[in-house]
Parts: C-alpha cells; structure tokens; sequence
C-alpha cells in the first residue's frame, strides 16, 4: 500500500506496534524503530530511547518517509496509578519533540496514534469526530493536548500530520481487559452479566492498521483527525457469551440482576476507600461493563474510503489460539 521507503515506529514493541512493524516489512518498507530497550523484533534497525527522559537523537529521523507514533504512557485503570505530569511530559512534550526534529528531517508524513479518550465519554450517545467535549482526566488532556500541538506543526512546517483516535482495539496477543476478560471467562471467574443493549465500539488491530496504512499514502488526511472504529456495536454480555462459545464452553442460561451488580459495585467502592485497594468490582468497573461507549468512523470512511474487514466474533478464534498458547507455555 503506498511507496515503501523507510518509517519509523515509536512504541514498537507494544500490541499494536509489532503488528504495525510485521505489515511494513511485508510491504518492503526498512522499519526502524525507537524503543526504551535493546529487544528482537519484526525491524531492521533499532534505536533506544526513553522518551520523557532522553533526548531524541536528531540522526533517528534521518532519511524517514513516514513516522507512526505509537509510544506514550497508557490510560491507568486507576488514575492515582500514574503521576499526572508523566502523562504530560511523555505524550505531550516528547511527542512534540519528536514531530519538530521530523519536520527538521524532511519527513514527509507523521501519523500520530492518540486515543478516543481525547474527547469525553459520550455516555449514551453514538458519536463522531464533532463530538468535542474535553476530557476531564490527566490522560485524555494529555492526549488532546498532543494532538492539537502535531496538528500545529504539520500546519507550519507543511509535514502531513493525521491523528487517529482508535477505540478499543482487538486481535491475537490483545491485552488490558479483553485479555482479562478472556482469561476470568476461561477460569470460570466472570459472572453472567445481564444484557442491557449497552453498545461498546472495538476495532481488529489489523484494520487499524490498514487505516494508518491508508492515512500515511492520502493526502487528504493532511491535517485531518479520525475515529476508526468497526461498523459493529457490541454488547458486555454478547462479548461473554462469544468468548464463552470461542473457548469451549456453554454460555450462562441466566444472568445476575443490575440491581445485584450494583449494589455489589457500591459496597466494593466503601471497601476501597477503608483499604485503600482496588477491588474487582466496583461503581467505575461496572460503567465500563455495563456502560455504553458508541463512536461512528464516517469520517475515515467517506475521506479515505476506509473500510472495517472484521467483525469480533471472527478474530475470536485467533485471539483464544494465542492466549491458549501462551497459557501452555506458563
């Protein structure tokens, strides 16, 4: 797709960046990559660099046709997990660092992986790129705040700059909470929740990677910020009762109350607050259980001619012959 010539991947050896990496040099691209330390990989050449704390060596950008960035520090399930200035100096000034010495380079596209956590959550709602309502955590600042100050310099500098806001993303080697989620369905820890039409976004890595593919080879993504998202809108308990079938056993027949849930959810939150513990079940675990977060990719769709190959109940059987064989070898 697109010349080959040599990209740069930042966070290479994330979920994400090693699929990225494996696609490139399979289109005959040179793949080089920046990453915190020296490690095997699907690349041609390696440079180490903590970004937030090192300085970019100016030489890494040198003869680049395309940076994709993917490094940065991730959303934390509990926010007092991470200190919110490392959010800032990582994926806000790091990440400007490194598009200013690539527009100093001559790169000539820089495609900048940021998250839909850049605009508040929508709650019931089902929205696209308008949607702009500013997040209200150090992440999603974070993010926004990087993705404005990139747009800022592909505008003065004339490198294409595109964003692209991935909602949660699925495919073998997947981790966070639909690996989590797989594993305690497998265990036979996750309980049967009801179904309450909530509607979740997701898209397979690969076609993200398409998009970013398309992206970097369309000038008309200069400057642009997109949602890519699959067409599907999935429900917690339909996401169960798949896994459930994919690993070989009988989705529950029965389901436990909301009410039930709840309750339990806010009994978890007063016993955090006496231990200082994040427990398994509480009121911000069960929103993002039973929680709507429905984003449209239009956008992409209608600009770039993007389209969704994959749905997730077809990944599912590659997911769980990855976790199966990782399992095995523990």
């Amino acid at each position: 797709m697109g010349d080959a010539g040599t990209c740069l991947v930042t966070g290479a050896t994330g979920f994400i960046g090693q699929r990225l990496c494996q696609r490139l040099r399979h289109e005959g691209c040179t793949v080089r990559v920046l990453v915190r330390s020296e490690v095997q990989g699907p690349w041609d050449e390696m440079h180490v660099c903590v970004l937030g704390r090192d300085s970019v060596d100016a030489d890494v950008l040198a003869g680049v046709d395309t940076v994709y960035h993917l490094a940065g520090v991730v959303h934390a399930m509990t926010p007092a997990d991470v200190d919110p200035s490392l959010y800032f100096r990582v994926n806000v000034d790091a990440s400007e660092e490194l598009a200013g010495l690539a527009a100093l380079a001559g790169v000539k596209r820089f495609v900048y992986f940021s998250s839909i956590k850049a605009a508040a959550d929508p709650g019931g709602k089902c929205v696209d790129e308008s949607w702009q309502v500013p997040p209200d955590d150090p992440y999603g600042g974070s993010k926004r705040e990087a993705e404005q100050r990139l747009l800022a310099i592909g505008s003065d500098t004339g490198m294409q700059v595109t964003v692209l806001r991935p909602v949660l993303v699925y495919g073998p080697a997947v981790k966070g909470n639909l690996r989590r989620m797989l594993q305690a369905i497998d265990d036979g820890r996750f309980p049967p929740f009801p179904d309450t039409g909530n509607q979740r976004s997701m898209v397979c890595v690969d076609d993200l990677i398409n998009a970013a593919r398309l992206a970097a080879n369309s000038p008309q993504a200069d400057g642009q910020v997109y949602i890519v998202s699959d067409d599907a809108r999935y429900s917690t308990r339909q996401l169960s009762d798949w896994m459930h079938e994919a690993l070989g056993r009988k989705p529950p027949a029965w389901s436990i109350p909301v009410w039930v849930l709840r309750a339990a959810a806010v009994l978890g939150d007063g016993m955090q607050a006496v231990s200082g513990r994040t427990l398994p079940l509480n009121s911000a675990v069960l929103q993002r259980l039973l929680g709507s977060a429905c984003y449209r990719s239009d956008k992409i769709q209608q600009q770039l001619g993007w389209r969704p190959r994959v749905h997730f109940r077809e990944c599912l059987p590659g997911m769980v012959s990855e976790y199966r064989a990782v399992t095995a070898r523990k």
